[in-house]
């Protein structure tokens, strides 16, 4: 499998994604933000976490205007598979690739920390090897992570099964630490091949960091 991460001004998670993926035993290259091409043998392409542009507007939104970015949105148009972690989230969202806005988080401060996640629905490529119902520990590091969706947008979302992830505690029960409507930490367009999230699966590769939960939801990607 060929997995291409791209790398903004600012990003400062190519390499963990990197790391990530090549010790699940895939081929990674990572691709600069002004390339107007992505790699033609790409199977899934990574919008890493960072701070794109130092976040000096919003976040991701001077990234969105990057020439890779055209060619990202092809991609996805195309059926190819997109994951966007943390900021990667964050420009899928300006780009328009997935519905809703990030707004600060509630209490204004940046927030790093492990964090449970729920799943609530599995019916996709990348949470394929979690159940629904499963609770995942994974590491948070955002100041911009809580998500907003007007209701009408948020139905569609439950109706097309494309909330995938919310935050709670190691019980289940619901535990919202940025503030996100419904307790969102990650979604999916419709067409379910471009997913984004705001915690760092990348990071959650090893017990010994805290939690190897991150490998079996990178795995789903694996052809």
């Amino acid at each position: 499998m060929n997995v291409t991460v791209l790398q903004f001004p600012g990003t400062n998670c190519e390499f963990d994604t990197k790391y990530a993926f090549e010790r699940l035993g895939q081929n990674v290259s990572i691709v600069w933000h002004e390339e107007e091409q992505i790699p033609a043998n790409s199977d899934l392409v990574v919008v890493p976490g960072g701070f794109s542009y130092g976040d000096y507007l919003r976040s991701g939104a001077i990234a969105r205007f990057s020439p890779v970015m055209k060619a990202v949105k092809a991609y996805a148009d195309r059926g190819g598979y997109v994951l966007g972690i943390c900021n990667g989230f964050q420009i899928l969202l300006e780009t328009h690739l997935l519905p809703g806005a990030m707004k600060r988080n509630e209490n204004l401060h940046f927030i790093s920390k492990h964090q449970y996640l729920k799943v609530e629905n599995n019916d996709n490529h990348f949470l394929r090897k979690c159940e629904v119902g499963e609770r995942l520990n994974i590491p948070i590091a955002h100041a911009e992570g809580n998500y907003f969706i007007e209701e009408d947008g948020l139905k569609m979302l439950y109706d097309n099964g494309q909330v995938l992830l919310t935050y709670c505690d190691k019980d289940g029960n619901p535990d919202n630490p940025n503030g996100s409507v419904d307790n969102i930490a990650g979604i999916c367009n419709k067409e379910k091949n471009v997913f984004g999230l705001m915690p760092h699966p990348e990071r959650a590769m090893e017990s010994i960091l805290g939690s190897d939960d991150g490998v079996k939801m990178l795995e789903g990607f694996l052809t």
